[in-house]
């Protein structure tokens, strides 16, 4: 079997919330996607062969190295009023650091994954001090949005940081059943820009892509700025977000 063999299974259910309270033209969740992280899917083709099974104008929305105290809940907002669900790869430091902002995003129905503790390049360490990373980020998560540790993550996804992985952590990734996530298209917002220059960039990435992950920073105030507007353009395109969640039907 391939390194990148994946597995999915499409959610029986279309839709998320409809209508959307308070909100009749809301952009909202089309359907749920169930990951199969027991068959140890990479996926985004920014680093892997393969991504997930989307169809044209179908987006999975990501937001990575949160929570962010002035930022992740307006981002929170947006969502909310638009009634879009997405993934947030924290931080175990701004986990601990901000617990109440994680729970709050896990309450609000988006999948909470990992990015480590405190965002290393874990290619650049040692195996065993790159997994110990690794798991002390997914114990903080796992300590602040559900009061316990389990010896496998409640959402196995995780995302490495700076998409630095090797070979050596990736198998070791696929051994423990968590799914790595990669990215189609990103916004460049670790670049110092505005909200309305973020805004057509990213526009103008995904259409050439299609489809695909999308990868933002909630930690980044023109992100938080711009993703009312971005929600409503992609709607105005006729783009439709899905939800990933692990396989089984857990969307937490």
């Amino acid at each position: 079997m391939s390194l990148v063999a994946i597995a999915f299974v499409i959610a029986p259910w279309t839709t998320v919330a409809a209508p959307c309270p308070g909100n009749p033209d809301a952009l909202g969740t089309e359907r749920v996607l169930e990951v199969d992280a027991k068959s140890t899917p990479r996926v985004g083709r920014k680093q892997f062969p393969s991504t997930l099974p989307l169809r044209e104008k179908e987006l999975v929305l990501t937001f990575d190295d949160g929570p962010g105290p002035g930022t992740t809940p307006r981002i929170l907002d947006a969502l909310k009023n638009e009634c879009v669900r997405a993934t947030f790869f924290l931080l175990g430091r701004n986990t601990t650091a901000h617990p109440q902002i994680a729970r709050r995003a896990l309450a609000e129905g988006h999948s909470i994954g990992h990015h480590s503790y405190s965002h290393p390049l874990l290619d650049r360490m040692p195996m065993a001090k790159a997994e110990a990373e690794i798991d002390r980020g997914i114990a903080a998560d796992e300590t602040a949005v559900y009061g316990q540790v389990r010896a496998t993550p409640t959402t196995p996804f995780f995302r490495f940081p700076g998409f630095a992985s090797n070979p050596a952590l990736l198998n070791r990734m696929a051994e423990r059943g968590i799914v790595v996530f990669g990215a189609d298209v990103w916004a460049s917002d670790w670049e110092p820009m505005g909200p309305d220059q973020e805004l057509r960039l990213i526009l103008s990435r995904i259409e050439k892509v299609g489809r695909g992950i999308v990868l933002f920073h909630d930690t980044k105030s023109q992100t938080a700025q711009m993703v009312p507007a971005f929600l409503r353009e992609l709607k105005k395109r006729g783009y439709r977000v899905v939800h990933v969640v692990p396989a089984g039907g857990n969307a937490r």
